[in-house]
């Protein structure tokens, strides 16, 4: 199928945003702060409106929509609720968490970018780098709250 190298990039965006919101639901159970349950609600919900941006996408080219978050990913929330049991929930901790979460989110959106150009048309392309901007913002937030900790 035509379409088959655009739908697995955007698939893959949807897995990784897919990551994201389950691992902001831990980090939410995570803390006890009101102000990180806040931010990481903001966070989700970006998520989700990335995800509903490229589902839309995979629909229209005729794809079957990818469920579920990466290995890794599970991988990670799993090494947070290690890593928040040990520290007694300790708001750096889970913040590091977060950045380390962050991190993959930009590795992924900067490989689809570079592997999809050729399969992506402009608007796609337009898209994934308006979220990536978006999941930037949201990355350099969490950097900037563990330094200054």
């Amino acid at each position: 199928m035509k379409n088959d190298n655009t739908i697995e990039v955007l698939n893959t965006l949807i897995i990784i945003n897919n990551d994201r919101i389950e691992g902001y639901e831990t980090a939410i159970k995570e803390t006890n702060d009101i102000d990180l349950k806040t931010l990481f609600a903001q966070f989700i919900s970006i998520s989700q409106k990335c995800k509903n941006e490229l589902t839309k996408e995979v629909n229209i080219l005729g794809g079957n929509v990818a469920h579920g978050t990466t290995t890794s990913g599970k991988f990670f929330r799993v090494w947070m609720d290690v890593k928040a049991a040990l520290s007694g929930k300790d708001r750096k901790a889970i913040i590091s968490s977060c950045e380390y979460g962050e991190q993959k989110a930009q590795d992924t959106y900067e490989k689809a970018v570079e592997k999809g150009l050729e399969h992506l048309s402009a608007e796609q392309q337009t898209m994934i780098i308006n979220q990536k901007s978006l999941l930037r913002t949201d990355h350099n937030h969490i950097k900037t709250m563990r330094k200054t900790m």
